[in-house]
């Protein structure tokens, strides 16, 4: 079974010297948990690219940096598929403190609705499985 390529990307903000991440959960799916933005690498696509792509279409930022990646690893998802996911940090001046969007990358996202928000610490809020995981070498720096 080939590994299914994975484009995560810490969103990230500093106020008042405090770095803040980007988090978000579906406003009617509320079992679907706390996420961060992340999307599968399309074919011919580098993962830098696709993590470009996946935060414009579900955050609706359009400015903003991609600073590193922090690292990539293997890791099995609840179906038993291997997921090689890629890690980003991305530094954005966005100054909203929450917002709601309706992701544009269309597929089993068409219609719905991301409730975002910012959370400054790494035991604020508890990720759905697997998002978390590097989480402390944003804050921890």
């Amino acid at each position: 079974m080939t590994p299914i390529k994975k484009a995560y990307g810490y969103v990230t903000r500093v106020i008042d010297e405090k770095t803040h991440v980007l988090v978000f959960r579906h406003k009617d799916i509320p079992e679907a948990g706390i996420q961060i933005p992340k999307g599968t690498v399309q074919e011919e696509e580098d993962t830098y690219n696709a993590v470009m792509r996946e935060i414009k279409e579900e955050t609706g930022i359009q400015s903003f940096e991609v600073n590193h990646l922090i690292t990539e690893d293997y890791w099995e998802n609840d179906d038993g598929s291997i997921h090689n996911r890629y890690f980003y940090k991305i530094n954005c001046n966005e100054i909203a403190d929450e917002w709601e969007h309706n992701p544009t990358g269309g597929g089993e996202e068409k219609g719905l609705t991301f409730q975002f928000f910012w959370v400054s610490t790494d035991e604020e809020i508890e990720l759905i499985r697997g998002h978390a995981d590097y989480l402390k070498l944003i804050f921890n720096k």
